[in-house]
């Protein structure tokens, strides 16, 4: 891992998201074996994948049980997955194709003629063990850092999940995508303007909590892993109703600062508690009462785009954190 070169990923992102709709218009490799395995017939799927493959997966596979799949994600470190059988699909995700908690969970499937890869390298352990390989399409990642395979997840499980039930809607397409590169292009642009206030801000003594949606829950998972991998700072994340639940009792106990993903049905739970506890809070995509700093996006009314497009806003506080920590030592 070379964290040094993680701004240089960020920076990348618009091209990357722009390079994956080409190829989605132009037909992802792979596509047309899984479409087959559809044919053949599919009872139900099984997503497995470890840290942000999971994170973007579980967002992507709601989305299909919403209009009836038959697919659940798992961690690929668990023990209780399912036995191979002529129903079953299963769908490994490993942006580098080498998580040996993948590769072991995938080891009972091999063989079966129904076991999909999606990898950023096809020519990875799991590319070798899969009957068919989808391609993530996000060019290298020289710090080492999921961002943009990220990204590319939700697309290409999607892809995947839409193909294997062609009766569901595929939301994360080129258009999509497109409209995301655009969102982020502007989101780096405009961060000269809002980043040091807003590091300060969520970045408290006692660290940093992320609260989002459960629609778009993978923002605040992939935000608060950022701060723990980046710059190894504390970062928590939760879904904004549960928060209530989980959360709220350390707004009483810590200098609590936090990073709301806007959009809940369950927002003005959670603000009311921390406004009456001191906590103090920046809203990412819309205006929320009590928030210190807002940031905007173009598109943040589409759910689809902003959850590719506003994961960056927490991204970036990872880097800057890491800058100023860097200036510190050589100090």
């Amino acid at each position: 891992m070379d964290t040094t070169a993680f701004r240089t990923d960020l920076e990348l992102i618009p091209q990357s998201l722009g390079a994956l709709a080409d190829a989605i218009d132009a037909g992802l490799p792979g596509l047309d074996a899984v479409a087959a395995l559809a044919r053949e017939g599919v009872d139900r799927v099984l997503v497995v994948g470890m840290g942000s493959s999971r994170y973007a997966a579980d967002v992507v596979a709601r989305r299909h049980r919403a209009e009836g799949a038959n697919v659940v994600v798992e961690l690929a470190s668990g023990e209780l997955l399912p036995r191979p059988a002529p129903g079953l699909v299963v769908v490994a995700v490993s942006a580098t194709g080498g998580s040996v908690e993948v590769l072991r969970a995938v080891e009972r499937y091999r063989g079966t003629g129904r076991l999909v890869a999606i990898t950023n390298r096809p020519d990875s352990a799991l590319g070798e063990h899969a009957d068919v390989v989808v391609p993530l399409v996000a060019g290298t990642e020289a710090s080492g850092v999921a961002c943009r395979t990220f990204r590319a997840t939700f697309a290409v499980v999607d892809a995947v999940l839409h193909a294997l039930r062609p009766a569901a809607s595929a939301r994360f397409d080129a258009a999509v995508l497109r409209r995301a590169a655009t969102a982020s292009a502007e989101l780096l642009t405009a961060s000269t303007d809002w980043l040091d206030p807003l590091t300060s801000l969520v970045a408290g003594p006692d660290g940093a909590w992320a609260l989002a949606p459960v629609e778009r829950l993978s923002s605040a998972q992939q935000s608060a892993l950022m701060l723990r991998e980046v710059p190894r700072v504390g970062a928590f994340a939760s879904e904004t109703g549960d928060w209530s639940h989980v959360d709220v009792y350390l707004t009483k106990t810590q200098d609590y600062r936090a990073l709301v993903f806007a959009g809940s049905a369950w927002d003005d739970q959670a603000l009311e508690w921390m406004a009456a506890r001191g906590s103090r809070f920046a809203a990412v995509g819309h205006e929320l009462p009590g928030a210190e700093l807002v940031v905007r996006h173009r598109h943040d009314d589409d759910p689809d785009v902003a959850i590719l497009a506003e994961v960056l806003v927490g991204e970036l506080v990872a880097n800057r954190l890491l800058s100023r920590e860097e200036v510190m030592q050589g100090a």
